[in-house]
């Protein structure tokens, strides 16, 4: 299986184009017992893939130790592991991302996943007013010459709040949603992004299983599945809930997305080849609770270029069925 790369920003890393979202392995995705995480994460890597995501937050550091337990046991070189902080505060306001809290945090994803030195650690949807506290940037400055996290990032809810982070020349990544469902970064932050020479993470890039073209009206989720709970954001950013997009109006526009694919194509596969075809992205992680979601994935790097056709049939679906319900918001 051929697994492309890009240079990860300024950093002059390469990673794999195709990474593993390791939120739904940790917890709110419904039950993933560990023996099928660690399996899914073992085929993901087996595969090529060789940058993952996780939080300190995704079932309480159930993720990161699950990820730290699967490095270990494989041995050689290390793959590329981004983590985050901030969401354990409580509550979670700007006041709270102090330069002790934030390397508490640190240490705790340290010692979960196993590691002297964090490859990258992202700030996870903190409040916007942080983006304009540049003394929480140089407490991160701290730790990267302390030799606690080796570069770091953001994860961002909103577009003005990337084009904000990257103004601070040490910010290396931008994790931000990016998908069929929600095109706006393309617009202005994506091409500044790339001038700077940012990395950029294309996260919920399925739209939490949307875009795998496999969900129905009657589909039931389990209660602790945050498809089921924060459709309206009733836990977090309802934006990371399907997108955002109401869940009716989305089945219909993947039924119209359904009908640019040829017979045999694999529409969660196609998703992510429609992200990678904008140059401004680094990595896209999707997640992946089997080995055969995992390979799936990863097979995504090797479709060729989306015809201009498809292009232009997603562009549509988009401005006329999900662009007033998004667009604005995030």
């Amino acid at each position: 299986m051929s697994m492309a790369s890009r240079v990860f920003g300024r950093t002059g890393v390469p990673v794999s184009e195709i990474g593993f979202g390791a939120w739904a392995i940790g917890g709110t995705w419904g039950e993933v017992s560990e023996a099928d995480a660690k399996a899914a994460l073992h085929a993901a890597l087996d595969a090529g893939v060789d940058f993952i995501d996780t939080a300190d937050v995704y079932g309480d550091g159930r993720s990161e130790r699950i990820i730290g337990e699967v490095i270990a046991a494989r041995g050689g070189e290390r793959p590329f592991v981004a983590t985050k902080l901030g969401r354990r505060l409580d509550p979670h306001l700007a006041e709270g991302y102090t330069a002790q809290a934030m390397e508490g945090f640190v240490d705790r994803s340290l010692k979960n996943l196993g590691t002297d030195t964090l490859d990258l650690v992202q700030l996870h949807c903190p409040p916007t007013e942080v983006y304009y506290r540049p003394e929480v940037f140089g407490a991160l400055d701290d730790l990267v010459s302390r030799g606690k996290i080796r570069r770091y990032g953001v994860s961002v809810e909103k577009v003005e709040e990337g084009l904000k982070a990257i103004e601070y020349d040490n910010v290396d990544s931008v994790q931000i949603i990016y998908n069929m469902f929600r095109q706006r970064p393309a617009e202005l932050f994506l091409p500044e992004a790339r001038r700077r020479h940012k990395a950029v993470i294309a996260r919920v890039p399925l739209a939490s299983g949307l875009l795998t073209g496999k969900m129905l009206p009657d589909t039931d989720f389990a209660p602790d599945d945050h498809r089921h709970f924060n459709r309206d954001g009733a836990a977090f950013d309802k934006g990371e809930t399907f997108a955002g997009v109401p869940y009716d109006v989305a089945l219909e526009a993947v039924e119209a997305l359904r009908l640019l694919l040829p017979a045999e194509a694999v529409m969660a596969q196609v998703a992510l080849r429609w992200i990678l075809m904008q140059e401004a992205v680094t990595v896209v992680i999707p997640g992946a609770k089997t080995p055969e979601q995992a390979n799936s994935n990863a097979a995504a790097s090797g479709l060729p270029v989306l015809p201009e056709d498809l292009m232009a049939g997603v562009r549509e679906i988009y401005e006329t069925r999900i662009r007033p319900h998004v667009h604005h918001r995030w």
